[in-house]
């Protein structure tokens, strides 16, 4: 089974049910954005119900997804309670799977056999790096190996594996997240949620943080390792399906957040970083005094193109002292193209996934 897209994903949240203990950035009910609630068969179909009500995209399924906790650190039978309930919701037509999250020790074959036997599709496994210091100053109480056994084993069962990577945790540098990510794609997992680490207040790390012993990435520092991670994993041909967090209302209220490189629009702002380095390096490639250019993009590109607030846009002008910057829409290219034009003379292609 392999990831396809077109999921409409409805959450419930266990709020660290299942978790051994609390790792030393975790927040649920912040991340959540939500007090917790009971986990019968009515919140499940109220909660369903009330996401498809919004519509959903043509061919497009809905998986339920158990989040926000340990799934199968919970009690046995705790775990059958809830997957009865889904095969319920299964059988009246509300949901094509399940998908839940784990920790990578926490998934044995007796494990793995309740949840096929119970329509799980995916399996997402909190690994957040493969660097084992970085795990250990992180309180994950597992270890990078852990994670590779974890990933192989579920694959073999014809599970859809995804796995959820931090960048930015205490103990980690650019060259740990470098090797992290070459480990990662290795393991070929089927998708990758990928986030940079914000402090939450009643953490451990909110302790460290003001205790001056934790200093979180700036929003530059984290733009440029996940661009790179973007990349990669695009070259990899592996989803990444989530870039930074989901902003929730706790999240924005007064204190929701301490420190750290938080964006309610991440990705674009990766993405923008990745078409303003590539539309450098055509410009500078070119070779000669320029005042017009035109750059075309697909589509789904323009608003990444053009940077938030037009900021790209701003600062090709400066440095190559435009005077005129077209961008122009153009269906045929893929995601993730750029093409410029100079006043006619010639044209420059260039890919993302020809960077890093």
């Amino acid at each position: 089974m392999s990831y396809r897209g077109f999921a409409m994903i409805v959450p419930i949240f266990l709020m660290n049910r299942g978790c051994p203990h609390r790792c030393i950035y975790c927040n649920t009910r912040l991340i959540a954005g939500k007090a917790e609630e009971p986990l019968n068969e009515d919140h499940l179909r109220r909660t369903v119900t009330s996401y498809t009500g919004q519509g959903k995209r043509k061919g497009e399924s809905v998986e339920l997804a158990f989040y926000g906790g340990n799934f199968t650190g919970m009690a046995e039978r705790e775990q059958i309670r809830l997957l009865e309930m889904t095969d319920a919701l299964m059988c009246d037509g509300l949901i094509r799977q399940v998908r839940i999250a784990t920790r990578p020790d926490d998934l044995s074959d007796h494990t793995l056999d309740l949840l096929a036997r119970h329509h799980v599709g995916a399996v997402e496994i909190g690994a957040q790096s493969l660097a084992d210091n970085v795990l250990a100053l992180a309180r994950r109480g597992h270890t990078a190996e852990d994670v590779a056994q974890a990933v192989r084993r579920t694959r073999e069962r014809g599970f859809t594996v995804g796995l959820h990577l931090m960048a930015g945790l205490p103990g980690d540098t650019e060259d740990k997240f470098s090797e992290t990510l070459k480990k990662v794609i290795a393991l070929r997992p089927d998708m990758i949620r990928l986030h940079p680490t914000l402090v939450f207040p009643e953490t451990e790390l909110a302790t460290m943080y003001q205790a001056g012993e934790y200093a979180p990435l700036t929003l530059d520092n984290a733009i440029s390792l996940c661009k790179k991670a973007l990349v990669q994993f695009e070259k990899a041909g592996i989803p990444l399906i989530r870039l930074g967090l989901q902003e929730t209302e706790l999240m924005k209220a007064p204190g929701g957040i301490l420190a750290g490189p938080f964006h309610p629009a991440f990705r674009s702002l990766v993405e923008a970083s990745l078409f303003l380095d590539m539309a450098t390096q055509l410009l500078l490639e070119e070779n000669i005094a320029l005042t017009r250019v035109s750059f075309s993009v697909s589509p789904r590109d323009v608003s990444s193109f053009r940077g938030e607030r037009n900021g790209n846009m701003s600062a090709l002008r400066i440095r190559f002292n435009l005077t005129d910057i077209t961008v122009q829409s153009d269906p045929a290219l893929e995601r993730g193209a750029l093409v410029l034009s100079t006043q006619g003379r010639k044209t420059l292609r260039l890919r993302r996934t020809e960077q890093f």
